[in-house]
């Protein structure tokens, strides 16, 4: 199913990408001309050119679509590539308007976002927050914002969606931290440059785990052969490796950055999991639950 799905995206993505080149090398053409050229149907053109290129400065005369003057040339094919894997996704972004064409359309929006998964959470209402810290991102400037009712100062270098939730990853006194962006208040934007560390930017870029970090704790579970397909028919667990599989169970093992990321798995697959190693994981799995078994709801 998941295969299926990426080749039906990458289906879109194509047809968009050479319906935006037509489009930049100043070509007109019907829906009809799209229909027969992609074999898809007129109520799919009819998406791509009123909902995916809404925010394209286009213009219809006699049935015929082309781009306004003004912007005829200015996209590269990297360019066309990357907007068409936008569109495809673009719920994921809070707003793409007629400036994108010189802040948003570009690599610049490959260097300060990264997606991971096809959820998403709304941030409509956060627009403005989100777009400076892009262009923070790829100016390489500091920003200040307070979250958790603390100031902070902090060196971005990512906005990252990962299962469904938006976070901000940053160098916050040389330490590399993530901040869920909607809890993110009080953004300014300061003129100070940053010197960018590659160290940092290929930890987030390989990094699994949303908490990204650059303490890694290595875990090994005991999983009851009786859940152990839905382990090994997909990786769960971020860095899943199987270490043994015998008749009554499965042991696996996982790399994570924080303690919650490996205990709200456990919580889920309770009682068909166990935490070997390190102990105090498994312990203190074992004290949550019998604190919410002994609480009076």
């Amino acid at each position: 199913m998941a295969e299926k799905m990426d080749k039906e995206h990458d289906k879109i993505a194509t047809r968009l990408a050479l319906i935006l080149n037509k489009l930049n090398s100043g070509e007109k053409f019907t829906v009809d001309d799209l229909v027969h050229e992609f074999n898809v149907t007129k109520r799919t053109i009819q998406r791509d050119l009123n909902e995916r290129f809404s925010y394209l400065p286009l213009k219809k005369e006699n049935g015929f679509y082309s781009l306004e003057a003004y912007c005829l040339g200015k996209l590269n094919f990297e360019d066309i590539k990357s907007f068409a894997i936008l569109s495809g996704i673009k719920e994921l972004y809070p707003t793409l308007n007629d400036s994108f064409i010189i802040d948003i359309l570009n690599t610049k929006i490959n260097q300060s976002c990264l997606v991971k998964g096809n959820s998403y959470e709304k941030i409509s209402t956060k627009t403005n927050e989100f777009e400076l810290i892009g262009l923070a991102i790829v100016e390489k400037k500091q920003i200040i914002f307070t979250y958790k009712n603390k100031s902070r100062t902090i060196n971005p270098y990512k906005l990252v969606n990962t299962d469904a939730i938006w976070y901000l990853v940053g160098d916050e006194d040389g330490t590399l931290k993530n901040y869920s962006f909607t809890k993110i208040s009080e953004l300014t934007t300061t003129d100070n440059f940053f010197k960018h560390s590659e160290e940092f930017a290929s930890t987030i870029q390989k990094n699994e785990a949303v908490w990204f970090s650059q303490t890694i704790i290595e875990v090994i579970l005991e999983v009851d052969i009786s859940v152990s397909d839905y382990f090994l028919r997909r990786q769960l667990l971020p860095y899943q490796t199987t270490i043994k599989k015998t008749k009554e169970k499965l042991t696996l093992s996982t790399k994570v950055s924080y303690d919650e990321e490996i205990l709200k798995v456990a919580r889920y697959w309770v009682p068909h999991i166990k935490i070997i190693s390190p102990e105090y994981l498994q312990e203190k799995l074992e004290n949550g639950l019998r604190e919410y078994l002994n609480k009076d709801l």
